[in-house]
């Protein structure tokens, strides 16, 4: 194996480490399922703390998944990441609107 193919390899592994939570998978489907949205409204769906939910919100977006955009005081979640909504739509796709 190349240090290349070993690379691609390590940053796939930690995008599904990073999806690897129940709570994370979630968040994800969710994201996807809205096109986008803030931790408000996941917090009224997921019915978790604000707190629970920033810290997966984290982990997800150090890992690339996610990213946030801020509009004064709110911040919109999205998905950004092509191999996160591949393995999510592979893994639930009846949870997901058809395209």
């Amino acid at each position: 194996m190349t240090e290349k193919q070993k690379k691609i390899l390590e940053s796939k592994a930690e995008i599904l480490k990073a999806l690897a939570h129940p709570v994370r998978l979630c968040i994800v489907r969710n994201l996807l399922e809205t096109g986008g949205c803030n931790v408000t409204k996941m917090q009224s769906c997921l019915s978790l703390p604000q707190s629970t939910i920033s810290q997966h919100l984290g982990k997800l977006k150090a890992s690339g998944i996610i990213e946030g955009r801020r509009s004064g005081t709110e911040i919109t979640y999205s998905v950004i990441d092509n191999d996160a909504i591949t393995v999510v739509k592979g893994l639930i796709p009846e949870l997901l609107p058809n395209e």
